[in-house]
């Protein structure tokens, strides 16, 4: 096992430079070593990663004449099993929704940057948003640095010319007020997805990892929940899909309220009537009457029902989060502590996306510095 410079263990094959550069290295099937140096860790292991897979997947026979489609299918199947499930499904989608109709049946080495501007140009066109675009570039460049590592085209099309930038641009996720939160917890009371809703406002928990929380994820003693996995239903598949945390920093411990308390023993005598519980739900919190978890997507839907239904502004279960971010800022946390607790690897994201200042806030703020602004 390689270790960076402190000691820390890095993963076989990976290893730091005392001039703070890695290293990744193994040997091939040939007994050739091959190694590469990088200035990001994350960069050193997509390339062990890969290299590693094409060596045990033997050479591929891709001649210079190989379409921009026949490409895909090589490179997405390789995606997989490298990298994390969200990130293959925004290629795969991306791919096939935006990028194929344009570009698919063209030959890898003929594409030049003017097409792939058309493919960011047609999905402006089709109402895109710029971060879905931009989406689109990332999957359209890693597609195509793929075939110039490997040599079978000698530039990449998708370079700095073209432009994602173009799109509409999405509204600002804004956090509830306090009147809008309490006018939310009091018109969902009865729902049947009450205490998840409520569940995420005390614990900033994304819908992924409150979907996948377990009882045994849960320390009742200590007062805290341990984030170790996230789970989503996949329409396209028809199943349900366990995955790590979304970074590293995802892997964490919350503490948990008093009323975040409460809401787990309302679950618990919820669950306990459900008719059939099946073996394997049995450990998962947040079930519904048929003792199965909630799809994803079915929270969003009911949110938008009882926004409607309240007469409050319609948002997302995203805002949720946001929201007991903001809170938690209002009412004194430290960013860094709260960064923690969101499981953000920068703080940057914490104050930046998931902290908003209320109009409420700013007038209290201000009235608390009043004396301090007068100078006679």
């Amino acid at each position: 096992m390689g270790k960076d410079i402190k000691g820390k263990e890095l993963g076989k094959g990976i290893s730091q430079r005392s001039d703070l550069l890695y290293v990744g290295r193994f040997t091939d099937r040939y007994g050739k070593r091959r190694q590469k140096v990088f200035s990001k860790l994350q960069e050193c292991r997509q390339w062990l990663a890969d290299a590693q897979f094409e060596d045990e997947q033997g050479d591929c026979a891709f001649d210079k004449e190989i379409r921009v489609k026949d490409w895909y299918l090589y490179w997405i199947d390789l995606k997989e099993k490298t990298v994390r499930p969200n990130t293959h499904r925004n290629y795969r989608d991306r791919y096939l929704r935006n990028i194929d109709p344009v570009i698919g049946k063209m030959k890898l080495k003929d594409v030049k940057p003017f097409a792939c501007q058309q493919i960011m140009n047609r999905m402006a066109e089709q109402g895109y948003t710029s971060s879905t675009i931009y989406q689109a570039r990332i999957a359209l460049f890693n597609m195509f640095d793929y075939a110039v590592q490997n040599d079978v085209i000698i530039k990449n099309p998708c370079n700095k010319t073209v432009k994602a930038n173009i799109g509409k641009e999405v509204s600002k996720k804004e956090a509830l007020t306090i009147e809008q939160q309490k006018k939310f917890l009091y018109g969902i009371k009865g729902n049947a997805y009450e205490n998840q809703y409520a569940f995420l406002l005390q614990t900033g928990l994304r819908t992924g990892e409150m979907v996948g929380l377990r009882w045994s994820d849960i320390d009742f003693e200590k007062r805290i929940l341990h984030v170790n996995q996230t789970m989503e239903y996949r329409y396209n598949v028809g199943e349900w899909r366990i995955g790590p945390p979304k970074s590293q920093a995802g892997y964490r411990s919350v503490p948990l309220t008093d009323e975040a308390i409460e809401i787990l023993r309302r679950q618990k005598m919820k669950n306990a009537m459900c008719k059939v519980l099946p073996i394997e739900w049995k450990d998962y919190i947040f079930l519904c009457r048929k003792g199965t978890p909630v799809k994803n997507s079915t929270y969003d839907t009911m949110l938008q029902k009882m926004c409607d239904r309240i007469c409050i502004p319609r948002f997302s279960m995203h805002v949720l989060c946001h929201t007991f971010a903001t809170r938690c800022i209002e009412a004194g946390m430290k960013p860094k502590t709260l960064q923690t607790i969101l499981g953000h690897s920068n703080i940057g994201i914490t104050m930046n996306r998931y902290v908003h200042t209320t109009e409420d806030e700013k007038r209290r703020e201000m009235m608390s510095i009043s004396e301090s602004l007068k100078v006679i």
